[in-house]
């Protein structure tokens, strides 16, 4: 028996457009997924499907990965921004037509390239 406990998970707020609430993710699964309205109820709808995923890669033969095994970078990180630049941000996403986290992207990759040519 696996103990569900030990796999790390991540949790998102799901968009309006998506359908809003939240969606939770196993780093180690492929495809182990599920939402919920609530906090709570994506953690149980979670477990209720990591436990299925299991059930489902045991009776078919397929190995189990171990706790932690799938954790990489997930391309997520929080930034904290004057609102002076935030809103420069917005305000530039919305000329070019792109949202927000595209731009900044874009501005990440665009710098990553000119500092790896400097070198």
């Amino acid at each position: 028996m696996h103990d569900l406990s030990k796999y790390p998970f991540e949790i998102r707020t799901l968009s309006p457009e998506d359908g809003g609430g939240f969606l939770i993710s196993y780093p180690d699964f492929n495809v182990c997924v599920s939402d919920g309205a609530t906090i709570e109820e994506a953690l149980a709808n979670g477990r209720e499907a990591l436990a299925e995923t299991i059930a489902a890669l045991e009776e078919t033969g397929h190995p189990v990965p171990e706790p932690g095994s799938g954790q990489t970078a997930s391309g997520q990180f929080r930034q904290r921004l004057p609102k002076s630049l935030h809103a420069r941000l917005v305000s530039q996403a919305k000329k070019e037509g792109v949202s927000m986290n595209m731009l900044v992207a874009t501005y990440i990759a665009e710098g990553l390239g000119k500092r790896g040519r400097a070198r």
